[in-house]
Formats: C-alpha cells, sequence, structure tokens
C-alpha cells in the first residue's frame, strides 16, 4: 500500500529525512560528499564510509560545522565483505537501522580491450558492482523488516551507452544498471525502491585524472581536453556534483515512493 503522501497545498518540509540514517559511500570527496550536503541539509543522520579514513573524517568535520545532524565517518574498502560487514555493524550500532543507502563508491579507468587481462576486468567489477551489491546485501535486511526504504546506486552514462577504451568500465556500470533493475522488481512490494543515477563527465577527481591521462596520451592541453569530454553533452559543459546530489536527494524522499528501477541519466542530453 502506498504511503500517505501531502496534498499539493501542504507546507513544504524542508527536513523529508528527519530520524532517517543514510549511508553514503565513497562519501568524504567529489558526488559522494556532494550527496551527503544534500541529505544532511534536508536532516538525515549520515554515515560516511570511504577507504581512507582522512576524507570521510573531514567531511564528517565539515557536516557537523553547517547542521545539527549526527554524523559518522567509517573507514572501510567496500569490495571487502568483511570490512562492509563491519562498517555497516558500526553503523547501525552509532545511528540505527539504515532508510537511504547510497552506493556511490566506485572506480574508473581506461584501456583498450587488446590490452585488458581477466585481473584488469575484475579490478573494475568489484570497484563498481561487487561494491554495490556487498551494500546493498547489509542495508536491505532492515529495509525491508521496516517495510521503508531507499537505494540508490551510483551509475553512470557508461552503465547505458558504450564509450571506447573502457570497456571494464562500461561493462561494470551496465551490470550496476541491471542489478538496480532486477532488485527493484524483486523489492516491489516490500515498501523498498531502488534506483539507479548515471552522471556524465562530472568535475570530480576522476575527471581530473581522465584530462590527465588524455593530455598525456595526446599531448593537448588540459583546456582541450576538458573540451573534449564536454563535447559529448549537448550542453556543452561538464556536470556539477551538486547536480547528481540533487537527483539523489530527490529519489530518496518519502513522496518518491512510485519512482522504481530508473537508471536516470544527468547528462544534459546525451543520453535520452
Amino acid at each position: 500500500m502506498a504511503p500517505d503522501l501531502p496534498r499539493p497545498d501542504a507546507t513544504v518540509d524542508l527536513k523529508p529525512f528527519t530520524g532517517q540514517h543514510a549511508v553514503v559511500t565513497g562519501g568524504g570527496r567529489g558526488i559522494g560528499a556532494a550527496i551527503a550536503e544534500h541529505l544532511a541539509a534536508r536532516g538525515a543522520a549520515l554515515t560516511l564510509i570511504g577507504r581512507s579514513k582522512e576524507p570521510v573524517e573531514a567531511m564528517k568535520a565539515r557536516l557537523n560545522a553547517r547542521y545539527t545532524v549526527p554524523v559518522e565517518a567509517v573507514a572501510a574498502d567496500v569490495t571487502d565483505a568483511a570490512q562492509v560487514a563491519n562498517a555497516f555493524a558500526a553503523a547501525t550500532r552509532a545511528l540505527g537501522p539504515v532508510q537511504i543507502l547510497v552506493n556511490n563508491a566506485g572506480r574508473g579507468e581506461s584501456r583498450p580491450v587488446k590490452r585488458m587481462d581477466l585481473a584488469f576486468l575484475q579490478k573494475m567489477l568489484d570497484a563498481n558492482l561487487a561494491s554495490t551489491f556487498l551494500c546493498i546485501q547489509q542495508a536491505l535486511p532492515a529495509m525491508t523488516e521496516a517495510g521503508y526504504g531507499r537505494v540508490i546506486n551510483i551509475a553512470s552514462t557508461a552503465g547505458l551507452i558504450g564509450y571506447r577504451y573502457v570497456s571494464a568500465y562500461v561493462a561494470s556500470k551496465h551490470a550496476v544498471v541491471g542489478l538496480t533493475k532486477a532488485l527493484a522488481l524483486e523489492l516491489a512490494k516490500t515498501g523498498v525502491t531502488v534506483n539507479a543515477v548515471c552522471p556524465s563527465y562530472v568535475e570530480t577527481d576522476m575527471t581530473k585524472d581522465t584530462v590527465a591521462n588524455i593530455v598525456a596520451k595526446t599531448g593537448k592541453s588540459e583546456a582541450e581536453a576538458r573540451a573534449e569530454l564536454a563535447k559529448a553533452n549537448p550542453q556543452g559543459r561538464l556536470i556539477g556534483p551538486e547536480e547528481v546530489a540533487s537527483v539523489v536527494a530527490w529519489l530518496a524522499l518519502p513522496a518518491s515512493h512510485s519512482i522504481t528501477g530508473l537508471a536516470i541519466p544527468v547528462a544534459g542530453g546525451e543520453v535520452m
């Protein structure tokens, strides 16, 4: 049964996530940091998980200075099942069951197929697919028991179309989108929604690495390399992390109960 939703003329709730616990992986920088900021501003208690302790601790301090919500920072490798289990156990002890899970942690590397080996493919699958699966596996039991939850996977336009020289990354992100759709159907009657957000090139460290790689391999200037990436977007620009975060915050809303199984491009019209 769908929840009772506010009438269109009802007072807008500026803190819709008050009383909810959100976990954001890769929450110390880039897209993850922007997502954490959006959720904290709307009242969510947060657990930030990152491979390195320093970025998530720094983000925790930033959020503590700006908002009145509790924030926890946990260091864990989200490709490691034992570390993920320990991280979620710590998060639950501190802030209670998880209502919102944002699987943002991931990795992208380029390599043409002729220079790929199985280990490289597995590294991309572990970083982008296995990490998502492991975190869902930890958060899902409490969500289904409560009859409510929001799972949001940060995929990529590479999960919707193909790109040259990043076959392993493209395959891993397509797999994340496939997992999203299958799980959304599996959970359709449980009160848990599952969606993916698929940004194009975003102003993050990963994109800086891509630009540096283009410069090193082609001799182009940094400005030329950035322009090359921006050409894929019909708006002719790179995406801001906060644009991705705003879509995540919308999908996490209680009122987004009927939105499930989608893979939403944030790409200026590159994918329609």
